[in-house]
């Protein structure tokens, strides 16, 4: 599938969970579209990267090994990406490349995520919690953060010095994160401690 076919089909990606699934299972079946959907994803001023960022997010729900051959591509030029419907997306790969890092059963990312991919995720989810961003993308950022911060020891006093200090100002949904990852940090702290 050629360029100019792939923003045809992602033009008729819309919101709904089943609409693109179907698109991300196309991807799947081709993996050979991975390229040329970041190519579309990092075109940051089009409404079309939106939809590749929708569709990636899919695709790498369901199978986060695709994504690999192009974690450098990736994690270079996701901090990149500005509008709200595709920030949030790129927030939730990341969330998802994490989690499944962290997994023990998932060897190919504990190999292919090298400290330099870590660093700009960190980075990237930094910049999601303290900009000015929706709800959506603090919250995963928040995640993802919490989980590196086993790993990154300096990670979690700093997120909890960003969470106190917003917390005030923070949406409803943006303080019961915030709270369930405050008391995950103490928790974590605590067991450490003893």
């Amino acid at each position: 599938m050629t360029y100019e076919n792939l923003v045809k089909e992602l033009s008729y990606v819309n919101h709904s969970r089943e609409n693109r699934a179907k698109y991300a299972q196309m991807v799947i079946e081709n993996q050979k579209l991975i390229p040329v959907l970041l190519k579309i994803l990092f075109e940051v001023d089009s409404k079309i990267s939106c939809r590749a960022a929708w569709v990636l997010e899919f695709v790498t729900k369901k199978n986060p090994s695709i994504i690999l051959p192009y974690i450098d591509v990736f994690t270079s030029k996701m901090g990149d990406v500005y509008l709200d419907s595709a920030v949030r997306p790129i927030a939730k790969i990341c969330e998802y490349l994490i989690e499944y890092y962290l997994d023990k059963k998932i060897k190919p990312l504990k190999q292919r995520l090298k400290p330099v991919h870590l660093e700009r995720i960190i980075a990237v989810n930094f910049d999601y919690l303290i900009g000015d961003h929706k709800i959506a993308p603090k919250a995963y950022a928040m995640q993802s953060l919490y989980w590196l911060g086993f790993q990154f020891t300096w990670i979690h006093p700093e997120l909890k010095i960003i969470l106190e200090r917003d917390y005030h100002t923070g949406s409803s949904g943006y303080k019961a994160r915030a709270r369930k990852i405050l008391n995950q940090i103490k928790l974590s702290t605590h067991e450490f401690l003893i």
